[in-house]
């Protein structure tokens, strides 16, 4: 099974000698991931992360949606919180 989790992107990084990057947020943790499929993708926008690879953006609403979800099922610890 193959699970997409939705993030805020913090910042990008366009150097014109690497692939296009940037750095995503997930309940307080930042990890940099490749946005070379979703290069529309701006800081403050939500997109879901695969691997590695922001495959898509997502509306605010939706990620809220995730976010909710994933308290409700115990996946992010106690003071754990996602973006607003």
């Amino acid at each position: 099974m193959c699970l997409g989790v939705p993030g805020r992107l913090i910042e990008r990084d366009d150097r014109s000698d690497e692939l296009t990057s940037g750095v995503v947020e997930f309940a307080g943790v930042r990890r940099r991931v490749s946005l070379a499929c979703v290069p529309e993708a701006r800081p403050g926008d939500y997109v879901i992360v695969h691997a590695g690879v922001a495959i898509s953006r997502v509306d605010a609403e939706e990620a809220q949606r995730v976010f909710a979800y994933l308290r409700q099922v115990g996946e992010v610890e106690e003071g754990g919180e996602f973006p607003p």
